[in-house]
């Protein structure tokens, strides 16, 4: 029950509340709200929230369904009935958060109001409340970074937003190799795609190294602060949502500050590889062959498959350099992604099951919905050249796929621990929806931050 006022708190059980929800149609629905006024008394207003089965995700849909049926300056209080799992709390926490959010460039004055969790157990709750306020937070940041339009994002703005937010993060250590240090250390299909912006590009290193970790997660996230398609021009409504392409970036970053906010005891290391794919004289052309990191080569004759290339480069590097156990690569990759699978849900892909299974199981506890496809070793021929190493944009194959195959040939010994979220279709939505606000939705910070507090 959600009493919402300035001034008071109801505790519930009372004939109206009752009659209420007796007379109410699916009242216990997850998200289903029933509206109790009462002028002149206090509380002015009462909301009945469904939670559906009582799980996580019902509390988390009760608490999004909650704080969009008040206005968006006024404080309530949630008063939880006894023996609530903390789970739930954790959920309905979640819910209030991410569906409060608004673009910080949109807003004058404070983003969000005061809410009041009424419980005879604060304490029991303290973690779950902190779990979900350093998700929420993460996500966020992911859909602010997003969200901010191209004309203000590109890799230098991408980096130094890092560099200001790690700075408040004790524990935290981060680097930004320029132009200069990408050429000299070989980072070539960053420096390609780069190459046709008047911003160079940059690759972001971001670390969480706390003492006695036992495992070392590497996430790499692409970074392509705006996408034309370059000299392979997109059509203009492919282009106009082209400053979400480095969500797969912001994700990767933000949920490696929420681990180090919940001190999570996994060594992280975030890779963001930033570049603005560009119309000029210096773009890359199809046809060309690109010197990866690795020293393999690329072919590719379509300029509007840059993403891989980047990633390429920094999986190699992650591989030879870091030592990782594991590797996860988060990339709004490809439009095949929606067309398999909607909206809603992103492609995943891994040779490990073990390492397949934990992902799915944490985006279906984060409220992230991901599906696995297959890595067809048939399929691996396509990505043959006669003129380089490999090819990265054939036209045979299912889209999704081959971009997978293309990514696994970078990974060496470690293909076998790495896992692939192709999360282009649900890194945008265009309406509130649960959760979800109307535009950048931060996707694939929740399901990481469930991942490595495993």
């Amino acid at each position: 029950m959600l009493p919402t006022d300035n001034s008071g708190v109801l505790a519930g059980g009372d004939d109206e509340t009752t009659e209420l929800v007796r007379s109410a149609d699916e009242p216990g629905a997850a998200g289903a709200v029933q509206v109790l006024p009462r002028p002149l008394r206090t509380p002015a207003k009462i909301l009945i929230v469904g939670v559906g089965s009582g799980g996580e995700a019902g509390w988390r849909a009760a608490g999004a369904a909650a704080v969009r049926a008040v206005k968006t300056d006024e404080p309530f209080t949630v008063v939880l009935p006894e023996g609530v799992e903390p789970a739930a709390v954790r959920g309905l926490a979640e819910g209030i958060w991410l569906a409060a959010y608004r673009f910080r460039e949109a807003v004058e004055g404070p983003r969000s109001v005061e809410v009041t969790l009424q419980t005879a157990n604060p304490d029991g709750y303290a973690r779950s409340v902190a779990e979900a306020r350093a998700t929420a937070g993460a996500t966020w940041l992911a859909r602010d970074l997003t969200n901010t339009p191209s004309s203000l994002k590109n890799p230098e703005w991408f980096a130094a937003q890092v560099l200001a937010e790690a700075a408040t993060r004790p524990g935290i250590t981060v680097g930004v190799r320029e132009p200069e240090q990408l050429r000299a250390e070989g980072f070539g299909g960053i420096l390609a795609v780069g190459g046709g912006s008047a911003t160079p590009p940059r690759l972001v290193e971001l670390s969480w190294n706390p003492d006695g970790a036992t495992r070392h997660v590497v996430l790499v996230g692409k970074g392509i602060t705006f996408d034309t398609g370059g000299l392979s021009i997109k059509t203009r409504d492919g282009m106009k949502l082209m400053k979400k392409d480095m969500g797969g970036a912001a994700a990767i970053v933000a949920a490696t500050l929420a681990a180090a906010d919940l001190n999570l005891p996994v060594r992280i290391t975030a890779l963001a590889p930033l570049a603005e794919n560009a119309v000029s004289g210096s773009a890359y052309r199809p046809g060309d062959v690109i010197t990866q990191w690795d020293g393999t080569t690329t072919e590719t004759t379509n300029s509007d498959a840059e993403g891989r290339l980047v990633l390429a480069d920094v999986l190699a590097y992650a591989v030879a350099r870091l030592a990782p156990d594991v590797v996860i690569d988060l990339a709004t990759l490809t439009g095949a992604n929606a067309v398999a699978l909607g909206k809603r849900m992103a492609a995943l892909y891994s040779h490990d099951d073990a390492l397949a299974g934990d992902l799915a199981r944490a985006g279906d506890a984060a409220g992230e919905r991901m599906w696995r496809l297959p890595l067809p070793t048939d399929y691996v021929e396509y990505l043959d050249s006669d003129i380089a190493d490999r090819h990265s944009s054939p036209t045979k194959g299912a889209g999704s796929v081959v971009a997978a195959l293309f990514l696994a040939e970078f990974l060496g010994g470690k293909v076998g621990s790495w896992a692939h979220l192709d999360m282009s279709a649900p890194s945008w939505i265009e309406k509130h929806e649960a959760e979800l606000t109307k535009g950048a939705t931060g996707w694939g910070v929740r399901t990481l931050v469930r991942y490595l507090s495993a």
